[in-house]
């Protein structure tokens, strides 16, 4: 039976996530009643991924985090590397807190009448793990291999087709 099959109406969405979590085999740890941390292996790094519920305004937010310790003579061209990623990014967006060394890929779904599902939930942690795998060469090209945005950035753009 797919893990679909298992869900029903009016769900909590980190019951959700938990769920989810749970048939994926992610570490995971549910930090409050509408909260949840895990971690989601990738294929540069593991990402720790944070989902929290607001009731208040019906959305579920998602912080995607990784460690990110560029050289501070970097961090211009890092923060114009995430410019640039921004602008081609359809949802979400990145970041970096210079304070925890962590770059983020933040994105909040607004639930709305019919809530939150499992769907969307499967997509909204898809996209932003498949984001930070395509972005994350660009973001070490840049902080340590003293490229220019301009040029890491195609590293991001040039995606492969076929099989080797």
């Amino acid at each position: 039976m797919s893990l679909s099959e298992y869900m029903i109406d009016d769900i909590h969405p980190i019951d959700i996530v938990e769920t989810l979590a749970e048939h994926e085999a992610w570490d995971f740890d549910r930090v409050g009643e509408n909260q949840i941390a895990m971690a989601v292996e990738g294929q540069w790094r593991t990402y720790s991924i944070t989902l929290a519920w607001s009731g208040h305004d019906d959305t579920l937010r998602m912080v995607l985090s990784f460690e990110m310790e560029p050289p501070e003579d970097r961090l211009p061209e890092l923060y114009e590397m995430i410019n640039r990623t921004n602008d081609m990014c359809w949802t979400g967006a990145f970041g970096f807190w210079a304070e925890q060394k962590l770059m983020v890929y933040r994105y909040g779904l607004l639930a709305g009448e019919s809530g939150v599902g499992l769907e969307q939930i499967t997509t909204l942690i898809g996209t932003a793990v498949a984001a930070c795998e395509r972005f994350y060469p660009a973001f070490q090209l840049v902080s340590w291999g003293n490229a220019t945005p301009a040029a890491a950035i195609q590293t991001a753009i040039a995606e492969a087709y076929g099989r080797a």
